[in-house]
């Protein structure tokens, strides 16, 4: 499996941003899926994860009624709408798939795509 993000950009504080995860290889092995960030200096925190069917989501509470994450099983992709982004937003944004494998689940992760919110 090969994820590959895109979407991410400079943009100024209560600004939007809409990021998008694409998938490919192995897609029919992918289960849940998420975003997580890493600023630098900082460990990395996931920011929403969202199941294999998108009936079910999860956010951290700082990005909470700021942030949608959704996936378009057809397409293989996955997206995070940012929306009154805040400078503390500013971090390199990573997509993560949990992938099936036998018996077990192993994390794939992006290149990561970065995200600047100016004051």
């Amino acid at each position: 499996v090969q994820l590959v993000e895109s979407g991410g950009g400079l943009v100024q504080a209560g600004g939007s941003l809409r990021l998008s995860c694409a998938a490919s290889g192995s897609t029919f092995s992918i289960r849940a899926m998420g975003w997580y960030r890493q600023a630098p200096g900082q460990q990395r925190e996931l920011v929403a994860s969202i199941t294999s069917d998108g009936g079910s989501t999860n956010y951290a509470d700082s990005v909470k009624g700021r942030f949608t994450i959704s996936r378009d099983n057809a397409k293989n992709t996955m997206y995070l709408q940012m929306n009154s982004l805040k400078p503390e937003d500013t971090a390199k944004y990573y997509c993560n798939a949990k992938v099936k494998t036998g018996f077990w689940s192993t994390d794939y992760w992006g290149q990561g795509t970065q995200v600047t919110v100016s004051s």
